[in-house]
């Protein structure tokens, strides 16, 4: 399957009892991320200083294998808004504004927004899979 030139990169990050936890994200968007001042400073906190989106990624492989959960961090990999992630663990997972796909900390109601969006994007995806469609022709320009 060629998922690269969607910019697309499959990486699995454990294996454990015959499962696998696999992470899928666009390089250039991880990579923008990670260049944002506030996110390196923040996760540089957690190891994570000057590193390529490779580098960065065996880190979180490495947090994650270090780990008995998810380490908090994870979310900036899952694109959650960096105040969501800090307010999470900042406040222990509780005092939340609203729960969705993460819980919020920061502005609400664009995350409901934003939630709606994904909710309604995996209803067209999920009716296109069942529909027969391949999952190159799922896959979008980022």
């Amino acid at each position: 399957m060629k998922l690269n030139p969607k910019d697309i990169v499959v990486s699995v990050m454990t294996r454990k009892d015959g499962r696998a936890l696999i992470y899928v994200y666009r390089k250039s968007r991880l990579k923008k991320e990670l260049q944002n001042k506030e996110t390196s400073e923040f996760l540089a906190k957690y190891g994570y200083s000057h590193l390529s989106v490779e580098k960065a990624v065996a880190r979180l492989k490495n947090r994650l294998a270090q780990s008995e959960g998810f380490p908090h961090e994870i979310g900036v990999f899952l694109g959650y808004p960096l105040g969501d992630v800090v307010g999470f663990i900042e406040n222990g997972g509780r005092n939340c504004k609203c729960v969705g796909c993460w819980k919020v900390y920061g502005d609400a109601e664009t995350a409901r927004k934003t939630f709606r969006q994904y909710k309604k994007c995996t209803e067209v995806y999920c009716k296109e899979w069942r529909k027969g469609a391949s999952l190159q022709q799922l896959i979008v320009a980022g």
